[in-house]
């Protein structure tokens, strides 16, 4: 899974089980259930006689995914809040700084991964496996598909806008890390549908 998220392996691109093993190290067992798994939760698609693809979710899918992903997302913020580490607070503050240093370079798949890595993190300070579970089938990674993808937006700004989630988790105040989170992703929702309709797949810009 972190490869895909990671863009290691990109939508439409093949994954092939031999291959993956010898990059693993590992037998093909392994790598063909974990590719089971991964096309249980919308991350794979499989062909008969054409193997395994990643697969290229729709615009229309990425934007009904959105409140979903408000609603549950603003849940693990607010669980978040009252069960965050402080070291786990300064890895959110360095992947926001990751994401500002991205930006400053113009390099909107690194803020990509970075932003993934924030989200993510959230989630699992919440504790929540259930959530975390609902939140993966949602994420198909974290992440460089879910993205914002509108041309024209301001990477700093995407970067910035993630200070709104962190301050509240410091401050462990779980409703207003719940009510952050969700504006966060309802605005990024929100820019994803001003995409031009062509734009079927979402691109390196993540909300």
């Amino acid at each position: 899974m972190e490869r895909i998220i990671e863009g290691h392996y990109k939508p439409g691109a093949r994954l092939i089980e031999t291959q993956i093993a010898r990059e693993l190290g590992v037998s093909q067992a392994p790598v063909r259930e974990a590719l089971r798994e991964l096309e249980s939760v919308g991350m794979v698609e499989s062909y008969a006689f054409r193997g395994a693809r990643v697969r290229k979710p729709t615009r229309e899918e990425l934007i009904e995914a959105f409140p979903v992903r408000a609603a549950l997302e603003s849940l693990a913020a607010g669980e978040a809040a009252g069960r965050i580490t402080d070291d786990q607070l300064d890895q959110l503050e360095e992947l926001i700084e990751e994401m500002e240093s991205a930006a400053e370079r113009g390099n909107a798949h690194e803020q990509a991964i970075a932003n993934a890595q924030f989200h993510g993190l959230i989630v699992e300070a919440a504790q929540n496996r259930t959530l975390e579970k609902l939140w993966a089938f949602l994420e198909p990674g974290a992440r460089t598909y879910l993205t914002t993808a509108r041309a024209g937006v301001d990477l700093t700004e995407v970067a910035v806008r993630h200070r709104k989630i962190l301050g509240p988790l410091r401050a462990r105040d779980r409703e207003a890390a719940a009510a952050a989170m969700r504006e966060h992703l309802l605005e990024a929702g929100h820019w994803l549908e001003g995409t031009p309709k062509h734009d079927s797949s979402a691109g390196e810009r993540s909300p």
